[in-house]
This record gives structure tokens, C-alpha cells and sequence, in this order.
């Protein structure tokens, strides 16, 4: 092995030739440092035979121990015609790029993952379209919908789940958001006891929830979250409710505008008109919601005191009449009559008539007869109205007895 056949090798040989002859540092050398190396190489492997000639055309360099030393502290260069070994390949660099794009894309998705579950999570209430403001307390309202169905409105600060958070430590990281129903039980004259009803695990991004239950019942809601160990920490409690009568029929719209027709009856249900002060945050809702006032209005003394200043004053306007329905059922093409007049009977047989009722006691005759003619039935109602008008009171007046 001379010099002067090295030359005619390319580096992709010489470097492959070094690396089997165990030349230290060779995937940094430049070819003439390749050749030298190798002739070097051939000349201890000549002297270990007993040769001790060192070939003629081997050019002999003082400082080419202090090159090559050099040479093994040189970084490799992408584009250097000596990088072109075996761990820079085409292949083996599409493979790492392969990982480097897979680990990218799992981690990608455990983001993602920690994301939904850190919303699922979170009770906070974000501020709706149409409120445009964030909740500054936390509530929550039970309202009732039906014999069969409660429904749970609330708001969650996100000051109050962070001081959550801070009070679980690491149970937070197992914790579960839940919202309690409470079976508050007691008669009158007993002081009421609360047990737990039902457990119901709820999410984060909703605010709204429906309650099924099978009989009514005195109830409220708790909003938290629950720890692996049991500990349930309280985030907002709800009002007092009493579930409807069994004849009511159930009412499960989302919508406040479609409840703004039945809001009274929902508002009276759900304790509105209670007077244990448990019922001002459900005022307040439904005030806000439907933007108008519910129940009795305030006294505006200024109002009441320049009115009619010149003129005659004038008493408090009630006047109250009634009227009275009678309905029921007979079998098809069956004539009817009340008080001697003739009643409109209905295809499947029934029948509804709405007649005065004044202020006194009055007996009602309801003669029935078959289509057939050989039948004859008569019903008797006996009604009494008494109203009676009671003397006014001023409201502050009666503020003033109650002070």
C-alpha cells in the first residue's frame, strides 16, 4: 500500500478503509490525513513482521502527529465531502426525522388530553353572550319543574376553585365536580335534617342541570367538588324547594323566553314567596333573566307623596269578580242543560260552560238525557261566594307596627 495508489481512491474508500484498519479519529480527516494515516498503518503493521524497511515514496512529516491531533477536535460539516459516512445517510436522517415528528405528535396529543380534561373539570362560569359579564359571586337557584323534575342553576367564580384547589392539596388531582341533592326532613315544629338524596357528577362548561326525582319532596342543591377520600368541599348552596303535586304536568324548557309565560307558577314553586329569605338569589335570577320585577313592588314614598296633589285624593283601586266553570262528560249526541239552557256537547262527549257567579249561594240544576231518550240523569252543584272588602293599610304603616 503506497501513497500514490491511495491518491487514486476516492474519500468515501479511504474513510472506509481507515475505519476497518482502526484509525483513531478517521471520520474527521481530510483525504491526504486518511492517506497518511493509512501508510502509517501499513508500516507499523510491516514492522511487526520484521520489516524494518519504510517504503521509499512515503512522504515523511514532522507535525503530522500534531495535525491529526487536531483534526479529532473538529465538529463534523453537513456539507463537507468527509461527512459522507455511514451515520449521516439518507436513510438513517429520514429515520430521525420520522421520530422527531412522531414524538411531536404525542406530545401533541397528551396537551390536548390535559386541556380537556382541565375543562371538564373546572366549574367556573364563563360569562354568557347576552350577560356580558362574569359571575362576582357564587350562587345557585333550584327551581322546580314539574312533579318529576328540578332544575339547577348556578355561577362559580373562579377565585372560589382555586381556593378549592389550594384546600384539597393533591387531591385535587382525583377530585370530581358533584352536585348534591339534599332531602330535607322534619314536620312542623321539628328542626329539619338534610341527608344526602342523590349524588350527581357533573362537568365543567354548563351551568344548567335537570334533576329527575321520583316523588315530590323538600329538597336543595349543593355545588363542589368530592375527593378520593370522601371530603366534599362546598362551593354554592341553593334554596329550599317543594316539589309540585303529582297533577302538575312536567315543563322542560331550556329557554328563559319560554318560560316567561309559566314564570310565575316556576317562581311560586320553587319557594318564591317564601318568607325564610332563602328565596332572594331565585328572585333575583328570574328578575335578570326576564328583566322585569316579580312579587309585590317596592314603596316609593315619592311617588305616593306628589301624586294628585291638587286634586281629591284618591283610595287604592281593587275590584275582584268571579266566574264560575263547569265541564265534565256524557256520552255522544246526549242533550244537556243548565239552568234550562241548552249546552254545546262536544264529538267525544264532553262538555265546558262558563257561567256568572255572584256573591251569593246558588243551586245549579244539570239535567242530562240519552240520545236514545229513555234515560234521564240531573246533578245538583250547590256554590257560595262571599267576598268581603276589607279595610285598607298603608304599607308604611304596617312597616312602622312591625319596627
Amino acid at each position: 500500500m503506497t501513497a500514490a495508489s491511495l491518491r487514486e481512491k476516492r474519500v468515501r474508500d479511504l474513510a472506509r478503509m481507515a475505519k476497518q484498519s482502526g484509525v483513531p479519529g478517521w471520520h474527521a480527516m481530510r483525504k491526504d490525513q486518511l492517506i497518511n494515516a493509512l501508510v502509517r498503518r501499513a508500516t507499523s503493521a510491516q514492522s511487526l513482521h520484521g520489516s524494518d524497511k519504510q517504503p521509499k515514496d512515503i512522504p515523511f512529516k514532522k507535525n503530522q502527529h500534531k495535525s491529526s491531533a487536531r483534526t479529532k477536535k473538529q465538529k463534523i460539516s453537513v456539507g463537507d465531502e468527509s461527512c459522507a459516512t455511514e451515520e449521516n445517510t439518507p436513510q438513517k436522517a429520514s429515520k430521525k426525522h420520522h421520530v422527531t415528528v412522531e414524538r411531536e405528535a404525542v406530545l401533541k396529543r397528551i396537551r390536548e388530553a390535559q386541556a380537556r380534561r382541565s375543562y371538564e373539570k373546572s366549574l367556573v362560569t364563563h360569562p354568557e353572550p347576552s350577560q356580558k359579564r362574569s359571575p362576582k359571586r357564587n350562587r345557585a337557584v333550584l327551581m322546580v319543574r314539574g312533579p318529576h323534575w328540578l332544575h339547577a342553576f348556578w355561577e362559580v367564580t373562579s377565585h372560589s376553585v382555586q381556593r378549592v384547589k389550594a384546600a384539597m392539596g393533591t387531591e385535587w388531582h382525583t377530585a370530581r365536580p358533584v352536585l348534591r341533592v339534599l332531602e330535607i326532613i322534619g314536620g312542623k315544629g321539628e328542626t329539619p335534617a338534610e341527608r344526602i338524596y342523590r349524588e350527581i357528577e357533573i362537568h365543567g362548561g354548563v351551568k344548567n342541570w335537570f334533576i329527575d326525582i321520583r316523588e315530590p319532596m323538600s329538597c336543595r342543591v349543593e355545588i363542589g367538588y368530592e375527593g378520593r377520600s370522601g371530603d366534599f368541599y362546598k362551593l354554592c348552596r341553593s334554596n329550599q324547594v317543594s316539589g309540585a303535586p303529582v297533577g302538575r304536568s312536567d315543563t322542560l324548557d331550556v329557554h328563559w323566553k319560554e318560560i316567561e309565560t309559566d314564570c310565575s307558577r316556576i317562581f311560586s314553586l320553587s319557594g318564591g314567596y317564601s318568607t325564610d329569605g332563602e328565596s332572594e338569589e331565585l328572585r333575583e335570577l328570574f328578575q335578570e333573566r326576564l328583566r322585569r320585577p316579580l312579587g309585590p313592588p317596592k314603596v316609593n314614598l315619592t311617588t305616593h307623596d306628589h301624586s294628585d296633589a291638587n286634586g281629591p285624593k284618591k283610595g287604592f283601586q281593587l275590584n275582584v269578580d268571579a266566574e264560575l266553570v263547569i265541564f265534565g262528560s256524557t256520552e255522544k249526541g246526549a242533550y244537556l242543560s243548565i239552568h234550562g239552557e241548552p249546552v254545546d256537547i262536544a264529538n267525544d262527549g264532553s262538555f265546558h260552560i262558563r257561567i256568572n257567579m255572584p256573591n251569593r249561594r246558588q243551586v245549579i240544576p244539570i239535567r242530562g238525557q240519552s240520545a236514545s231518550g229513555l234515560e234521564q240523569q240531573t246533578v245538583v252543584l250547590a256554590v257560595e261566594r262571599n267576598t268581603r272588602l276589607m279595610e285598607p293599610v298603608s304599607t308604611t304603616e304596617e312597616e312602622e307596627i312591625e319596627r
